[in-house]
């Protein structure tokens, strides 16, 4: 086993090999291509009896688990939303582990409970939220709104359902068809189910339609039914579609609905004076989440979540058996009563590093660069003769298809685009992945990777033109 000076070279040795691999991450193959079993089968059935060498060990690693990795720190990655990383926020994960601090309460840790309180109000004031809300860091979006929607259920019900449980099932929630499965999931597991939540349709460019919700906010009062929350989407995983979010604060407001706004991944172009329009009658929301572990350049998991009505969120979660009692309870956060886990990592720390060595001005450049990049590539789809844009681009997402002039079938269309998709991620080049909107298969391309350059995209859009045998 390891003691102290060996610990401290493997170390050494492990940051070398850290530093080499992001160097040279574009060099790797994307995708990993193998198949169901391949890594499995490589592994021994039973755990070794006596100890292995931290070498061996870490030779396994590279041999057997590196070929079946995607890379998604590759500046070739496009696919789904990024999960950023850095320089500044691996520093501060390797101090994070290294500390091992479970950070439930402000006296398991103070410094990481107050950095957590500050950090999440530096964001606030960065993307442009009104001060009456209050911050905290959950894991994820999933998480977030789930836990906006178990507290939206608890001020409807006056905590009765907390206390007693369901005595009816009289409730609806609110969503787009465009809507994150999340928030699906989140329905079924807050004991509503699914049959309670409705999905209300999308314009021509997959926002929620606000005139719909009205309607449907109307049938269901008039049949008995409750309204306990709305999830607005800013950044549609779809297609980036932005829902129309004053229109639907204003519907929230009239029916005294939560509204809850999920900009998991889009919520970091609010840092872009620009891009604040996004959040025009954010003063009627009751609760607030985007990931910086998406576009902000900070490794998962960092989910940052806001709440106007803390008192609501705390007594929705707080439970204070004796062993968690302290003299400073009331003085300070404790974040255990602040969402669903009561064990808690010190996730403050890689955020205030990023923010710190970026700079906010540093922040701003590269999701302009993104932005910009995706604008260069969306005319040239515009101008190409076999692709189109299926939607417009809102941010740094491009949703488009390959469509020759010659063919008008869209189920063969769907059939060739697919086909082309898996064939560019194959060959480990590049990384893409589609959706379908209004039916038509659309190949995804996220331009956001931390350290992604022009060089990268045209290289990307070169391979897929040559795919389809069209010439660069």
């Amino acid at each position: 086993m390891i003691d102290s000076e060996e610990f401290r070279k493997q170390a050494h040795a492990f940051v070398d090999w850290m530093a080499d691999y992001l160097e040279n991450v574009d060099s790797y193959p994307v995708k990993s291509n193998l198949k169901p079993g391949d890594i499995l089968n490589k592994i021994p059935e039973h755990p070794p009896v006596y100890p292995e060498e931290m070498d061996q060990i870490f030779n396994d690693f590279k041999d057997i688990l590196m070929p079946g990795i995607t890379h998604w720190q590759s500046p070739n990655f496009f696919g789904y939303f990024p999960a950023n990383s850095s320089y500044p926020s691996l520093l501060a994960e390797m101090l994070t582990s290294t500390l091992g601090a479970q950070c439930m309460i402000w006296e398991t840790s103070p410094a990481a409970a107050e950095l957590e309180e500050k950090v999440l109000n530096w964001i606030k004031d960065m993307i442009g939220l009104p001060n009456e809300f209050h911050g905290v860091i959950q894991d994820t979006a999933s998480t977030a709104s789930l836990v906006a929607l178990l507290t939206a259920r608890e001020k409807h019900s006056e905590f009765h359902i907390n206390e007693q449980g369901f005595s009816h099932n009289k409730f609806r929630i609110y969503c787009s068809t465009e809507t994150h499965s999340s928030i699906e999931k989140a329905v079924k597991i807050a004991g509503f189910g699914r049959q309670s939540l409705v999905k209300i349709k999308v314009d021509e460019n997959f926002r929620m339609d606000p005139v719909a919700l009205k309607k449907a906010i109307e049938k269901d009062i008039k049949d008995d039914f409750f309204p306990v929350c709305i999830f607005a989407t800013l950044g549609t995983t779809g297609s980036t579609a932005i829902d129309p979010l004053d229109k639907i604060a204003e519907i929230a407001s009239e029916y005294e609905t939560w509204l809850h706004v999920d900009a998991a991944y889009a919520g970091t172009a609010l840092l872009l004076d620009e891009y604040k329009w996004m959040i025009k009658g954010i003063e009627k929301v009751d609760s607030f989440v985007f990931n910086p572990h998406k576009w902000m350049f900070t490794n998962f998991d960092c989910s940052a979540y806001f709440v106007k009505d803390k008192d609501t969120l705390i007594n929705t979660f707080s439970i204070s058996p004796e062993y968690l009692k302290t003299k400073t309870q009331g003085e300070v956060n404790n974040y255990r009563d602040w969402g669903i886990q009561l064990g808690r990592r010190f996730r403050a720390l890689k955020l205030w590093f990023v923010i710190r060595n970026f700079g906010v001005e540093g922040l701003k450049e590269k999701i302009r660069c993104h932005i910009t990049l995706a604008k260069e590539m969306e005319q040239q789809i515009i101008d190409s003769n076999n692709f189109e844009m299926v939607t417009p681009r809102t941010l740094n997402l491009l949703c488009f298809r390959y469509k020759p002039k010659n063919i008008k079938d869209n189920g063969k269309l769907n059939r060739l685009n697919e086909e082309l998709l898996h064939k560019i991620n194959s060959g480990g080049q590049a990384f893409l992945t589609h959706t379908k909107l209004n039916g038509i298969y659309t190949l995804r391309m996220v331009i956001g990777q931390t350290n992604v350059t022009k060089e990268h995209v045209q290289k990307t859009w070169e391979l897929i033109r040559n795919s389809v045998g069209e010439d660069s």
